[in-house]
This record gives C-alpha cells, sequence and structure tokens, in this order.
C-alpha cells in the first residue's frame, strides 16, 4: 500500500512538470506574435503660387509694389487700379474749390502707401500728372479757398482748434481773387471776436478780390467760386 502512494506521488509531480513546460511554450509563442507598425499619413504641403503680372506697365506696377510691400485701400483690387482711379480723377478733381495736389494731399490719397505707389505709377500710366503728384508729395502747392469759412492763421488748426471744430481749416493771410461769372457772392472777414471788419455782396461780378489780415480771426464766403492767392 505505501509503494503505490509513492507512485502516485511522483506521477502527479510528473504531470506538473509537463504542465508547466506546456504553459511556457504557449505564454512563449503567444509573446513571439509579429507587430504590425502604421505608417503616420503623410501631410500635404500647401504650394504658394507665384502671382501673375499683367504685361504692360500695369504689371510692373503690381510687381514693384509686391517687391516693396506697398499695400493699397480694400477699395481697389491691385496698385495698378487704385494709379489709374488717380488719372482719372486728377482731371476733374479741383472742382469742389482745391487744386489738385492740394485734392491728393488733403484728401487722404497719400495715406499708407500710396505716396510711394502714386509717384511709381503715375509716371507710368499718365505722366502729365506726375509733376502734381511731386508737389502734392513734397507739400509745396497752391492752395484755393471754395465756399466755408476759415480760421485766419499760417498754421494748420491747432489740436485745441479741431477739438472745438473737427473740420476746421485755416486760410493764410494774403491776396486773394475769385474770377469767372460769379453772381451773389457775399464775403465777410472778422476779427476774432466774430466782429465784422469788412464784407461786401455782389450781385454780379468778374473779378473780386480781397485782403486777408493777420489781425482778422475768420474769413467766410459763399458763392463766390473758388479764391486763389495773387499775394
Amino acid at each position: 500500500g505505501g509503494g503505490w502512494g509513492a507512485v502516485g506521488v511522483l506521477g502527479a509531480v510528473v504531470l506538473w512538470g509537463c504542465g508547466s513546460e506546456g504553459g511556457g511554450d504557449a505564454g512563449a509563442k503567444a509573446s513571439s506574435s509579429p507587430t504590425v507598425s502604421v505608417s503616420p499619413t503623410p501631410v500635404p504641403v500647401p504650394t504658394v503660387e507665384e502671382p501673375v503680372y499683367a504685361a504692360g506697365p500695369e504689371g510692373d506696377i503690381d510687381r514693384l509694389a509686391d517687391e516693396k510691400g506697398w499695400v493699397v485701400d480694400d477699395l481697389y483690387a491691385s496698385a495698378s487700379a487704385f494709379v489709374k482711379d488717380i488719372c482719372e480723377s486728377l482731371p476733374v478733381s479741383a472742382v469742389d474749390g482745391a487744386s489738385r495736389p492740394q485734392w491728393l494731399a488733403e484728401s487722404g490719397q497719400l495715406d499708407g502707401s500710396g505716396a510711394d505707389v502714386l509717384q511709381a505709377g503715375v509716371p507710368k500710366l499718365c505722366p502729365k500728372w506726375a509733376k502734381t503728384v511731386k508737389q502734392a508729395v513734397s507739400g509745396d502747392y497752391e492752395r484755393w479757398f471754395g465756399d466755408g469759412t476759415y480760421l485766419v492763421s499760417s498754421k494748420p488748426p491747432s489740436e485745441e482748434q479741431l477739438a472745438e471744430d473737427e473740420d476746421a481749416v485755416t486760410i493764410p493771410p494774403g491776396t486773394y481773387r475769385a474770377k469767372g461769372s460769379v453772381e451773389n457772392c457775399y464775403w465777410e472777414r472778422t476779427s476774432e471776436a466774430g466782429e465784422i471788419v469788412d464784407n461786401s455782396f455782389a450781385t454780379s461780378a468778374r473779378v473780386i478780390t480781397v485782403t486777408i489780415q493777420a489781425s482778422d480771426g475768420q474769413f467766410t464766403s459763399e458763392g463766390c467760386a473758388v479764391w486763389k492767392r495773387v499775394g
């Protein structure tokens, strides 16, 4: 009876060892399974298209503007379109009582890159106005005055004056003349206190001349066409 018990125990030990070896083989086989690697999807690199410029002066202006980094108002599709618009506007730009370079300088056309674009573009598209642009950029141009009330001063309006009237405009002392078919023209010079120093009303005239003194406070004109300085 004792012998069989020992054999039984020995058999159990042998069976247990075989089971352990079998389990180890299974684990080894499982761990040796091939690994599948997935390559990342390549990100497409955007292509930058080179701008295409029209042949001729318009294309030259646009190419130069891009090279220099000049920017025009969003109203225009390109720098050349801005220049072309100015070329078409200059012949009629003085209708409201301003000389052409004055209109360019005082209407904001030279703001930002405007001065650079016009100096480069106007000689190419409308060379007859190149001198006008040069005068406007330099600030050395003739100023005309239409209807309105002006502060008498040789300097631009001060910040204090603009705070009181954001549309304030100055007119330098001097002699001014209005020419043409003038009807129902009224003008007056007033002191700084607002008292009338001199005035006149003309129902019909060809030439009207007024001398504005440095001591005057304001000059007002209604229906007198355009005043141009003559002295």
